[in-house]
């Protein structure tokens, strides 16, 4: 209790009150002594006395002990942000420790504790025993189980579904992805048309800047989704090799029209990758050469940067947006991870047939050198 405000509170509800400490000792059956070292710190009352006193002054015993199992939006982005970092630079028993401890603290709050099952699935790699990673996401999926449960926010509930979904194709559970959210995505449902509907309902009620905002950030998302999909589309279709081809030309249309490699070279350089393994499969060394050089220098530019959610002139009203979500703009990691993570990929075992090539060992080096910057 020690951590708590009451004696600040004390003080505080006392002088609202108007009455001295007399007068609170009276009522509550105690001394004016112990009122006194109360509010000096000096001890803490007995435990069934806390409910009269939390009725004395017609406030819970939380609030009557300073006690805040409620987190603002700030106080979690803060939180989240800290541990990052910590994450980054400290071991990673110690952070994870912390991590679970404020989940424990603020085990009530659950748009805090659906971030920290985002902490934990962007950051569980870092644990080196496969063991520990699996009950890290063993922990993680039965966080989700218990925001699931006990919230009533529609909006938190969809997303800590699609977290645990994240979580449990981690840990191989692929069936029981499938039975939790293929209804939920099925893309016959009606409300796959509520984009549109939204849209128009801004201006019907002359809601232009509503309208021209939302209606870009639909945009935008629809094309990162696109992006997505097509990486996913050459590992599924990677024995038909005109579809493959097809889809590689389509996108470089794509990203030089809409500018992506600077609006989100996060996006685009998982293409170019998925594209390089595609190529590597195949034995075409230059090819795959070509995608690694273009995957490398989108990574360069991803990390020059802040690691921030941007627009661009097109894409004008999109960052009222990203400021809402609830890390706001900020990265789920810190830098310092993100560019091991990259470093690690242009050395997949995938890329063994590259291992020969100056031109491999030139992308390299100049990966690498981010290090030094």
């Amino acid at each position: 209790m020690s951590s708590f405000n009451f004696a600040d509170n004390i003080v505080r509800l006392r002088r609202e009150k108007g009455i001295t400490q007399e007068q609170l000792a009276e009522f509550i059956g105690v001394t004016k002594a112990a009122v006194s070292k109360w509010e000096n710190r000096q001890s803490l009352p007995d435990i069934l006395i806390l409910p009269e006193l939390a009725a004395f002054f017609d406030i819970s015993i939380d609030t009557l002990l300073g006690y805040e199992p409620q987190l603002s939006k700030e106080q979690i982005q803060k939180l989240y942000q800290e541990l990052a970092a910590e994450f980054a630079e400290q071991p990673f028993e110690e952070v994870m420790e912390r991590s679970r401890e404020l989940a424990r603290k603020y085990y009530s709050c659950y748009p805090f504790l659906f971030q920290i099952g985002c902490l934990w699935l962007n950051h569980f790699m870092l644990e080196p025993d496969p063991e520990g990673q699996k009950k890290i996401l063993s922990d993680l999926s039965k966080l989700c189980d218990r925001v699931a449960e006990e919230c009533k926010e529609i909006r938190l509930c969809n997303d800590v579904v699609m977290l645990k979904a994240m979580t449990d194709l981690q840990l191989g559970k692929a069936k029981e992805v499938v039975e939790n959210i293929a209804e939920m995505l099925d893309p016959c449902r009606l409300t796959t048309n509520g984009e549109g509907i939204l849209i128009q309902a801004y201006q019907m009620s002359s809601q232009q800047e509503k309208a021209k905002s939302y209606t870009q950030v639909s945009m935008l998302l629809h094309l990162l989704g696109i992006v997505g999909g097509a990486g996913s589309y050459l590992a599924i279709c990677q024995q038909d090799r005109a579809s493959c081809e097809t889809t590689i030309e389509r996108m470089e249309v794509l990203f030089e029209i809409y500018q992506l490699e600077n609006l989100h070279p996060n996006a685009v350089m998982q293409f170019y990758y998925q594209a390089a393994l595609y190529y590597c499969s195949y034995g075409e060394v230059q090819k795959a050469l070509d995608q690694l050089e273009r995957y490398g220098a989108c990574g360069k530019k991803l990390l020059a940067g802040e690691l921030l959610l941007q627009g661009d002139d097109y894409f004008d009203s999109v960052e009222d947006w990203f400021d809402q979500l609830d890390l706001g703009r900020n990265a789920p990691r810190h830098r310092k991870i993100v560019l091991e993570s990259f470093l690690q990929t242009l050395e997949y075992p995938a890329f063994e047939i590259l291992k020969d090539e100056p031109e491999y060992h030139r992308i390299l080096r100049s990966c690498a050198d981010l290090n030094h910057s």
